[in-house]
């Protein structure tokens, strides 16, 4: 370690114990220095230790360019549980240190206290590293047991579906029942009693056979847990693959659905905590203003007039005046109960949406932002239409035909979002290979008709 790691190293603690004089709670976080290269791994793969895939090398290719291109600088990637796991770039100096400390700090307060990483965190685990690299074992050998191209087919397909979760659901989730429920409920008078004991023909010759659920009973929007469950002639080694896919989505979904909040929580506490640690050298304090200021900028261009959202900016924004307006401790009740669509929907005002220049805009596919008109509730949507359904597409499990074929339907007037057609046929062919019968698709086109996908 370097005589910079070490001076960075020399002030965690006393950050840390001044993050906890203001207030904050978290769980103890295990810091570490790591080399840039290393950093994108993490960053595109989601963890440290993750179930090997082609797709997670397309992404660093992308990380890689973006990089290059300077449009991307990772500072730290940080990891909820207990403990929490903080990797920061051995390029850092001591000021973006010192900073990235005091961040990591305000976004393990977050994920502590925050009731939908609670809730999602005590499903899977509060050692999701650890978790997660025995699934990465647990990946290995079954490569080691049926070859690499079975098991890429099966992890082609749960990667495909990963955002298709419920949350609503239990992790630990139970089979739907075999048997629709028998709403009739007769009172068991002596007269049936008697009648039950007779010869079983004679005893059955009035009574119906209990008739089978269809499945799925209910439009299903879990599609990894449905098809791990029902997927006809799918062996257990494969079931387990789609079972540990949709483990780490739950854990990665409240990141994914508090981030504007997270982040902003986050940038909020380690600006407050730079003001406050006067043991921190000047010149590092200054540089490390100098980093927020680029951390929480805005991301514009053509005079404001396309704004891409910059979930550290809107939240760090909107953080800062709840506390000025309700106090600190009105807004810890909002960061444990809130997720991103309360908070926006609650606490974006149209005074501040005026302050941050947000009005007049329309959202495009790409995460664009134009300005057009002044309309409060329809820029709570265009912020958050992208987090809807965990940021895909609305399509559920409609029908099990009696052929085995599979009945998917995208529910297009829900969240008003279009398929990639050709992405959608290529997922398809992914999920028929561990269906094993055909799989179909109903759509709706441009023109509003219906539009049917079949693989194969």
């Amino acid at each position: 370690m370097t005589s910079t790691d070490d001076t960075w190293q020399s002030y965690t603690q006393r950050i840390e114990e001044l993050a906890g004089r203001l207030g904050l709670k978290f769980h103890p976080v295990d810091f570490e220095a790591v080399p840039d290269t290393f950093m994108m791994e993490i960053a595109v793969y989601g963890l440290p230790v993750r179930m090997p895939h082609w797709s997670f090398g397309v992404r660093y290719i992308y990380q890689l360019i973006q990089r290059h291109m300077g449009h991307s600088r990772l500072f730290e990637v940080v990891f909820p549980g207990n403990p929490g796991h903080a990797y920061l770039a051995s390029s850092n100096g001591l000021a973006e240190n010192v900073l990235v400390t005091a961040h990591v700090l305000g976004h393990a307060d977050f994920s502590r206290n925050n009731l939908l990483f609670q809730r999602c965190q005590e499903q899977v685990s509060e050692h999701i590293v650890e978790h997660a690299a025995n699934h990465a074992r647990q990946i290995q050998q079954a490569i080691e047991t049926h070859g690499v191209q079975r098991v890429e087919a099966v992890l082609d397909a749960a990667l495909a579906l990963e955002q298709h979760i419920d949350v609503d659901q239990s992790l630990r989730r139970a089979r739907y029942p075999e048997y629709l429920e028998d709403k009739r409920t007769p009172e068991e008078d002596d007269f049936r009693k008697r009648f039950a004991q007779l010869e079983p023909a004679a005893a059955s010759s009035g009574i119906e056979p209990k008739k089978r659920a269809p499945v799925p009973p209910h439009p299903e929007r879990d599609l990894l847990w449905f098809v791990a469950q029902y997927a006809p002639e799918m062996e257990s080694w494969e079931r387990d693959i789609f079972l540990a896919v949709r483990e780490e989505s739950f854990y990665f979904y409240p990141v994914f659905a508090t981030q504007i909040m997270n982040e902003g929580w986050a940038s909020y506490w380690h600006a407050r905590l730079l003001r406050e640690a006067d043991f921190v050298p000047q010149q590092a304090y200054v540089d490390a203003i100098k980093c927020h200021s680029d951390v929480v900028r805005p991301i514009a261009a053509d005079q404001q007039v396309a704004l891409s959202i910059n979930p550290y900016h809107l939240g760090f924004a909107m953080w800062e005046k709840i506390v000025e307006s309700e106090g600190l401790e009105a807004a810890r009740d909002i960061m444990i109960q809130d997720d991103d669509f309360a908070f926006v929907r609650n606490h974006l005002t149209r005074e501040l949406a005026e302050e941050l220049s947000l009005f007049r805009y329309s959202a495009r596919s790409d995460g664009q932002i134009k300005v057009l008109e002044q309309d409060l509730t329809a820029l709570h949507e265009a912020i958050l239409s992208p987090k809807y359904n965990f940021g895909a597409p609305s399509v559920l499990a409609k029908r099990v035909r009696n052929d085995g074929t599979l009945e998917l339907v995208h529910d297009y007037a829900l969240d008003g979002r279009g398929l990639d057609l050709e992405r959608s046929r290529k997922v398809l062919d992914y999920l028929q290979r561990v269906w094993r019968r055909p799989v179909q698709l109903t759509t709706t086109n441009q023109a509003g008709l219906a539009l049917e996908l079949t693989a194969p």
